[in-house]
Formats: structure tokens, sequence, C-alpha cells
């Protein structure tokens, strides 16, 4: 029994296997355990190994190409069609040989431990500045309803509190000011953890040589480059730079028919906050285009003038996105005016 293709359905106890030859003739049918899944697979020794790209899959991706096995990794919502009649993991691994076997299906890179580590850094530091939002949002509605109001930004939120609270008199008690003082150490707390983490991330910076060229273009900082670099490696799955920039969802969303060519607004497709760390990084260079001369900035200039502020920003990070790609997939450098060996 040679079996050419095997899926596995990947779960946190059981496994469903599913192997099949060349042909598509299933071979083999099992539910292994967590412990005996490398054992097994060792003994089967199949030529690819089709996988959902969900939690875990890049550990076991690892693990099987250490016994000489193609790993083949697919995105959950190409092998939702294949699957037939009812959803179970019998057949949501016969989904998975399917879905590997098609000649145009896409596939998902295998990430490095240091890729999900830089990965992990990043998910930390989000999480951390979705507390200290919630945070000021809580003063802020605490303080509303006694009839004061704070801008929305922390650096306004820490500069109005402090001046809020001297004055413990009328609306504002000595309860509501302890309160308040509280809150305000966590939001420092939280900051001091925030900065913890972005250290983490520019020493990741300086340890990644394709971190570091990629943070020589201009809208793209330590956090952009580190995070781009999780998601994506050395950009060699992606055919040219359009197809990077089309992931990312910086493309023009379509809904074409009968040869009429219908474009809309961005399709924001793919990692949302890779897009909009894009985005953000090219709305800092806007900041600043006003008084160059320089022909990007010229092109800017003309494209804020035609098409507006927002959809230039977009454009610009649909530019980066597709420098990112090149530099990511080849050996050549950035340079400001173009890239050249």
């Amino acid at each position: 029994m040679e079996i050419d293709l095997l899926g596995i359905d990947l779960a946190k106890r059981v496994f469903q296997l599913h192997g099949a030859d060349r042909r598509g003739h299933v071979l083999h049918r099992a539910k292994v355990s967590r412990a005996a899944l490398v054992d097994t697979v060792r003994q089967l020794r199949p030529r690819v190994i089709a996988m959902e790209a969900c939690s875990s899959a890049h550990h076991w991706a690892r693990r099987f190409q250490e016994l000489g096995a193609e790993v083949r990794l697919i995105s959950p919502q190409y092998v939702t069609p294949f699957v037939k009649t009812n959803k179970n993991d019998r057949n949501d691994a016969e989904a998975i040989v399917e879905a590997a076997c098609r000649p145009a299906m896409r596939f998902v890179t295998v990430k490095s431990v240091e890729q999900q580590d830089m990965q992990a850094a990043h998910r930390v530091r989000e999480l951390l500045v979705q507390q200290r939002t919630a945070l000021i949002n809580q003063c802020r509605g605490l303080l509303g309803e006694r009839g004061i109001t704070i801008a929305q930004s922390p650096a306004a939120f820490k500069r109005a509190v402090p001046e809020i609270l001297k004055e413990c008199e009328g609306e504002i008690t000595s309860f509501c000011q302890a309160l308040m003082m509280e809150l305000l150490e966590q939001v420092h707390a939280i900051e001091e953890r925030i900065a913890t983490s972005e250290a983490w991330i520019k020493a990741f910076l300086k340890r990644s040589a394709l971190c570091k060229k990629i943070a020589a273009i201009d809208g793209i900082g330590p956090i952009t480059a580190t995070a781009i670099v999780a998601a994506v490696g050395d950009a060699k799955a992606f055919k040219n730079g359009r197809h990077l920039a089309a992931w990312l969802g910086l493309v023009p969303r379509q809904y074409s028919s009968g040869g009429k060519s219908r474009l809309q607004g961005i399709s924001k497709r793919g990692d949302k906050y890779l897009r909009t760390l894009l985005i953000h990084g090219a709305r800092s260079v806007l900041r600043y285009v006003a008084n160059k001369t320089d022909a990007r900035s010229r092109w800017l200039q003309e494209l804020i003038a035609r098409r507006g502020y927002n959809r230039a920003a977009v454009a610009l990070a649909n530019k980066n996105a597709r420098v990112i790609q090149v530099l990511l997939s080849s050996e050549v450098a950035y340079h400001p005016r173009g890239i050249s060996v």
C-alpha cells in the first residue's frame, strides 16, 4: 500500500486520517490519537500530507517535514466546497484530500518557529492595546455621566485626567476620584507592558535581514516590517506583487457580469491587521509630501488632488505591498527611486 496523499483533519485529541493513491482511490481511513499521530504517519510514509491551515497546523507541518514528507496547508474556506453531505471528521479529511488534488489550489506557506514568535509578540501587543482602549473608554464614559468630556486619544486622556482629579468638588466626589486614580494606574501599567512588547518587536527587527530590508521603505516601520515577515515569510509563494496586494485586500472588489467590469471598494480580504498597518503607514507618508519635489512625492500630490486623500493612502499601501513582495522574494535591495541590484 503506497499512499500518495494523506489528508489529516486536525483536532485536540483524535485526528482523522484519509489516505489515497495518485488516482484518488481510498487506501486508508483511521482515527488516531494525538500521541500516536507521528508514529502512524511514519509507518504510512505518504509522499504528500495535506491539512487545513488552522490551529497547530504549522507545528504539525514542521514535524511531518522532518519525516521527509511534502506538506500542503490549505485555507479552510477552500476546503468547505469539497465536503460531501454532512460535516464530520471523516468527510472533512476526505474533503482535504479532494482539495489538495486540485491543480489550481492555493496553499499556505509553512511558518517557522521564529515567524510564530514574531506573530505572538504582535498578538500580545494587539491585545494590550485593546485593553488600554477599553479602560480609557470606560473612564471617559464614567466621567461623561458627570458632564466631563475628554478627547478619544490616549495622550489627551492622560493630559486631562490629572487636572480633572485635582478638583474634588461637586460632581467629582472622593469615591469617584479614587476610582479614576485606580483606572489611571491600570492604564499606565498596560502602557508599560505595551512598551515591553514593542521592545521585543524591535529586537526581532534587528535579528532579521528580511525585516531590515523592507523597513527601509517609507511608511514601513518595525511593527509593520516584523508583522509582514511573520505572516508572509520570503513571499516566494506569491507570483508577483499584485498577488500579495490582492491577498492583503488592497485591490478593488469586482462584481462583473456579461462582459461588463464593475469595480467597487477594496476587497478587504486577508489579514485585517496587516492591511491596517500598511494603510496607516501610508497615511504617515502622505502627511509630509506637500513640500517635496521627488518623483514619488509628485505622484502622490497629483493622486491626492485627483482622487482624494483616502484613495491615495490605499494606493500607496498597495504600491508598498508590491515592493515588499519583490524585496522578500529576491536578493535586490530597496532604493527610494526604485529597486536595483
